[in-house]
């Protein structure tokens, strides 16, 4: 059973960084994708960033230049280093694994941007 385990979430004043860290574990094939997801109420959950087991990644628009997403394979982690935030980037974040045309989720963390 693969279960992913997210922290690091928080407030942060505009123009703050927060890095957030999602630890995956159970029997996992070496070949995946693991990433981040956000979500607002009455919005569509929407991807943030992801990376391949490869080193490949992909950035939503909104966040390219200011996040950075990151893996480490030994450990079945993945991170998220979000720069510069700004309160739009206010939503639940969720850790996403997609291995074997599968997709896991861990359990969201907060993320709110405020002065």
């Amino acid at each position: 059973q693969v279960q992913l385990v997210e922290s690091g979430g928080g407030l942060v004043q505009p123009g703050g960084s927060l890095r957030l860290t999602c630890a995956a574990s159970g029997s996992i094939f070496s070949i995946n994708t693991m990433g981040w997801y956000r979500q607002t109420p009455g919005k569509q959950r929407e991807l943030v960033a992801a990376i391949t087991s490869s080193g490949t990644t992909n950035y939503a628009d909104s966040v390219k230049g200011r996040f950075t997403v990151s893996r480490d394979n030994a450990k079945n982690t993945v991170y998220l280093q979000m720069n510069s935030l700004e309160p739009e980037d206010t939503a639940v974040y969720y850790c996403n694994l997609y291995v074997l045309r599968y997709y896991y989720w861990g359990q969201g963390t907060q993320v709110t941007v405020s002065s």
